[in-house]
């Protein structure tokens, strides 16, 4: 392979005449000025390697951030990765790996995947996973896709504790595909199905497993209206939780999705992540993405394949079931090692220490003064929103002062003026707080203890 060239100054302008624009200044104005550099990485040409990482360390290192201990979550977490997970999925031989179309040489991928697979169908309920997706949102879209797909309806009645950004993803993808989004809202952290029971055809019904404010919300009024209007049921259901709390498919879902980011993939300031998708056996055939399958070779010996390709590259496109072509076998082999690595309990003893520090850590916030819940009475998993009594990103300003990033503004994720899911005071003066099994007494004591100071 030649060495990287840099695009010239006549390539430059060739992209920006095709865009219609003057400048790369141009290009970039949708950038708000506080997050762009006003002069540039200021670095002489001709600077040695190490020079350059110690200043590009020193640069990481001015990141408040990074040092914090973390109570966010909002559908990224802060779970431990253990060192043997890190060791083996960052094996040269994975790390470097291609698309596995010729199985003669890539049966290693392709087991991993296999085993991948088994996982989080065991962990789902649900017979058919397939080799992941690019991220949770992702993996929605393809469920209501395929929702549509099968019952020829284009009618998508989502809950409005779907987290928001994957709604967002929702209504962006629906814009092409016509599909029609209705939400319904939120009462106390509880979807309100029957605000829309008088729309018309609906093809497929979305709920999360706990929604985005953290709440074990009761499914069987989702699968009864699903069953109504002869719809599927698609669940967004947290992988960690999966381990102690019903199933998606005990709940009756036709089809289940979640991020896998929590499963050995580091915060990393965002992506790449996992999206992790199952089915019923009767919609294997609409399955997006690639399925790996188990069978023999010529001389009887155990082999794998990927299976059932109804992609668009190996058939007419007007037939393709998605137009997902790829996946995240890296992040999808990661998380293979660290569900392999913990086991059934290892698994569900994480998942028990998220809850049970959640709940020490809620019940010791709503103990402040002017901290209230802001879901009422509703359980929450391992995650849990606060209504305080001074906005949350003030709050969250002065307790990183502190040591703490203290979780997220919900109107971060809402909007100032809220959505179907929170009113506008709500919004912004609502906190969400997260508690994984890295979080000990200790932090959770010192977090409450600045939260006190901070809402005073």
């Amino acid at each position: 392979m030649p060495d990287y060239l840099p695009h010239t100054g006549e390539d430059l302008a060739d992209m920006l005449g095709f865009l219609g624009l003057s400048s790369l200044e141009e290009l970039f104005a949708s950038v708000p000025a506080a997050l762009r550099l006003a002069a540039g990485l200021g670095l002489p040409e001709g600077v040695p390697e190490p020079d350059v990482l110690a200043r590009a360390s020193a640069r990481g290192a001015a990141n408040a951030a990074a040092g914090l201990v973390c109570f966010a979550g909002a559908g990224a977490y802060d779970h431990e990765v253990p060192p043997v997970v890190r060791a083996l999925a960052g094996r040269s031989e994975f790390v470097t790996a291609y698309t596995p179309y010729q199985p003669e040489v890539a049966q290693g991928g392709l087991q991993a995947i296999f085993e991948f697979q088994t996982m989080v169908s065991r962990l789902y309920g649900l017979p058919i996973a397939n080799a992941s997706l690019y991220d949770g949102a992702s993996a929605l879209v393809e469920a209501v896709n395929l929702g549509t797909g099968s019952t020829g309806r284009d009618g998508v009645v989502v809950s409005a504790g779907v987290h928001p950004h994957w709604r967002s993803a929702l209504r962006t993808f629906a814009a092409g595909t016509g599909h029609r989004v209705l939400e319904a809202p939120l009462v106390e952290g509880v979807t309100d199905w029957s605000a829309l029971e008088a729309e018309g055809e609906v093809g497929v019904v979305v709920a999360a497993y706990p929604n985005y404010l953290g709440c074990l919300e009761d499914l069987g009024p989702a699968r009864r209206l699903a069953d109504e209007r002869g719809a599927l049921l698609a669940i967004a259901a947290d992988p960690v939780g999966a381990a102690i709390v019903r199933s998606p498919a005990d709940w009756g879902a036709d089809v289940a999705v979640g991020e896998g980011q929590p499963f050995g993939t580091a915060l990393s300031f965002g992506g790449p992540y996992l999206g992790l998708f199952c089915c019923a056996a009767s919609h294997v055939r609409r399955l997006p993405g690639r399925l790996v399958g188990e069978t023999l070779d010529a001389d009887g010996r155990l082999a794998y394949v990927t299976t059932l390709r109804a992609r668009e590259q190996d058939i007419r496109r007007e037939k393709a079931t998605s137009n997902v072509c790829t996946n995240q076998t890296l992040m999808a082999l990661t998380a293979a090692v660290q569900l392999g690595w913990l086991g059934t309990a290892g698994l569900a003893e994480v998942a028990t220490r998220c809850a049970c520090g959640a709940r020490y850590c809620r019940d010791a916030m709503l103990r402040l003064d002017g901290v209230e819940p802001l879901t009422g009475s509703t359980p929450t998993l391992r995650e849990f929103a606060l209504h305080l009594p001074i906005p949350a990103d003030l709050a969250i300003e002065r307790l990183a002062d502190e040591g703490y990033l203290a979780g997220v503004a919900l109107d971060a994720l809402v909007g100032e003026d809220g959505d179907g899911s929170l009113g506008a005071d709500s919004a912004s003066h609502g906190l969400l707080v997260a508690v994984t099994e890295r979080r000990t007494k200790d932090e959770i004591d010192g977090l409450v203890a600045a939260l006190g100071k901070a809402v005073r």
